[in-house]
């Protein structure tokens, strides 16, 4: 790059201090496309500058599309790092190596903070005083954590404990209802304890602890607190089973590390008191053209900076890229002495091989993954448009869908799928005004298809469009289409074998019976029949509450409107109040009242 034709560039970089720091490089548009540290960063910023002959392409592309940067200056590399880190979780530059969707980690929150904490789900970590677990990057597996937590622990589940009475959780024995006072803050604090061990993966501590507890409840002759003791300790011995004794003893995280065309995936395995209680695998991004250990530093700073827990231990396969510097910025987090181990032999070094065996058996199973979205996606637009004989790939496709009993509320649907997927935000239904109580399909198409590419503002027009139905609603719909003068291609799909009738052509298009192409088309016609069922249900619902509300004096059609709109179902209007039924616009106090009345009298007999 040459950096004369930029002088507030030139400028920024002549002035650049020999202090330690953070440098963040911006595009033309002022986005942030990466973040770098630097023990001096006059010397750093100026190599991307220099000769690129030694540059990486990652480099190169990086350095062609900086127009500016900016620098933070700190007080040492440690805080550099510190600061690097935060900045790439906040802005996630394209060109560093970062979690992939880690904004969307969830945790498992602990509300150490109140007199009787809560336990659940969370995105986001807060220095508010509770304790926070994770990140899961299996969201399933928290959640059924937290089932298994209820169900062992009668855990508080309500917001407020303002209430009047206990809620049903206490009455089938999920909560000890500390809202009425049926138990103290100590009984409830030490299992609050046993459950934060039990997310730390400490189950033969809670289990000692449960043991404890249950006896003294015995000796106080408490037998139905001892009894429930009892139970937990059941179930928590149970869990404990499951668990392999994998080293005599201690604490361990052990990170795997695997990569392909695909990317990188690092496995950590948790080691607690000699067992290991879980795993957890994390895709990168951003690691294409960085080395090993480029990649493995680049996860350990990310990782840790939004652990709930560092161990004294990590095992790791290599060396870092900054190994020491990051050593020592573990130390600071933990607040404590942490071991970055590099096992050559023994049962360590074999538990290194297993994570990253797993990490690589990951990486396989997402790489199979995506190469099945996209033969289902995109593969399968290329496909049918193979087989239709277009000369390019029919990337929107739209589909209208008619849906009727015996022509009343009759309705139309248009779904749109770009690329294979479904574009939702695109999707349009149509009430039909031409055929109602007269049920006539070729006429329902041929209003709908009018509406959209002749009365409709919607801007673009689709690569193909899909007529559910057969050769008599194609022909209907391409009597309108073509008469405006538009030229896409239009199909017809017959309902039953999803033949394919073109424009012009007596013998259908059947697509092979397992093909790509033929699911896309299934599934296409299937959204727009979902999509024309429900508006049709909402219809004939709001018609049925239309219809009991003409036994109301004094609701006219207009007064039957506006509470519709303002209530959008009868159970909701059933259960409302004179004064929110006397809220609906243009009700009067007495109309509303004979709404009230007229719900809840009771239907005499003869």
């Amino acid at each position: 790059m040459d950096i004369t034709d930029n002088l507030e560039l030139s400028e920024k970089l002549s002035a650049l201090p020999d202090r330690p720091g953070v440098y963040l490089m911006k595009d033309a548009q002022g986005k942030i496309i990466y973040v770098g540290k630097a023990i001096n960063l006059k010397n750093r910023v100026r190599s991307y500058f220099q000769s690129s002959r030694n540059h990486s392409p990652k480099v190169k592309s990086m350095v062609s599309r900086i127009a500016d940067l900016e620098t933070v200056i700190t007080a040492s590399e440690i805080e550099a790092l510190i600061l690097e880190c935060n900045l790439i979780k906040k802005h996630h530059p394209r060109y560093n190596i970062s979690l992939r969707d880690d904004k969307s980690f969830p945790y498992i929150k602990v509300t150490v903070n109140e007199e009787f904490p809560r336990l659940f789900p969370t995105r986001r970590v807060q220095k508010d005083g509770a304790r926070y677990f994770g990140p899961y990057t299996d969201s399933g597996a928290m959640h059924e954590t937290i089932r298994l937590l209820r169900r062992l622990f009668p855990i508080r589940t309500c917001r407020s404990m303002d209430v009047p009475r206990p809620c049903l959780q206490f009455h089938i024995k999920r909560c000890q209802a500390p809202c009425a006072g049926l138990v103290d803050m100590a009984t409830y604090g030490e299992m609050i304890h046993s459950v934060c061990l039990f997310l730390e993966g400490r189950s033969d501590a809670v289990a000692r602890n449960l043991r404890i507890q249950m006896e003294q409840a015995a000796d106080d002759l408490q037998f139905e607190k001892a009894a429930l003791l009892r139970d937990q300790l059941a179930a928590v011995d149970k869990v404990t089973e499951k668990q392999n004794i994998v080293t005599g003893s201690g604490d361990h995280d052990v990170l795997g590390l695997a990569r392909s065309a695909f990317g990188a995936c690092v496995q950590v395995l948790f080691i607690r008191a000699g067992k290991m209680v879980g795993q957890e695998r994390f895709l990168l991004s951003g690691s294409e053209q960085e080395d090993d250990a480029a990649v493995l530093g680049a996860f350990v700073q990310q990782y840790y900076s939004q652990a709930s827990f560092i161990p004294r231990e990590i095992l790791l396969p290599f060396p870092l890229a900054d190994h020491e510097l990051i050593s020592g910025w573990l130390n600071e987090q933990k607040e404590g002495k942490v071991e970055l181990a590099i096992p050559k032999r023994g049962t360590k070094k074999d538990l290194l091989a297993m994570a990253a065996g797993n990490a690589a058996e990951a990486l396989s199973a997402q790489e199979a993954k995506a190469e099945s979205q996209e033969a289902k996606t995109t593969g399968a637009v290329a496909e049918l448009g193979r087989y239709l004989g277009f000369g390019r790939d029919p990337v929107r496709i739209e589909c209208f869908d008619i849906s009727h009993i015996q022509g009343a509320e009759t309705v139309a649907s248009m779904v749109v799928f770009e690329h294979g997927e479904a574009k939702k935000s695109d999707y349009r239904r149509f009430k039909l005004r031409t055929v109602e109580g007269k049920p006539d399909d070729f006429r329902s198409m041929q209003e709908v298809v009018s509406r959209r590419y002749i009365d409709s503002d919607l801007a673009g027009l689709p690569d193909l469009v899909i007529i559910d139905g057969g050769k008599g609603q194609l022909n209907a719909s391409l009597a309108i289409i073509r008469g405006a003068g538009l030229t896409m291609p239009v199909v017809g799909l017959a309902k039953e074998f999803e033949h394919i009738f073109r424009e012009g052509e007596s013998d259908p298009v059947i697509l092979p019976r397992h093909s790509q192409a033929l699911y896309l088309v299934q599934r296409v016609r299937d959204e727009a029949h979902r999509f024309a069922i429900t508006y049709h249900r909402k219809l004939r619902a709001k018609r049925n509450m239309v219809s009991v509300l003409d036994h109301v004096a004094g609701i006219g059609p207009k007064r039957r409107k506006a509470l519709w709109d303002h209530f959008s179902s009868l159970a909701k209007m059933k259960a409302a109040t004179v004064e929110e039924l006397a809220q609906t616009p243009g009700m009067t106090l007495p109309a509303a009242e004979a709404v009230y009345r007229f719900f809840r009298e009771k239907p005499t007999r003869g």
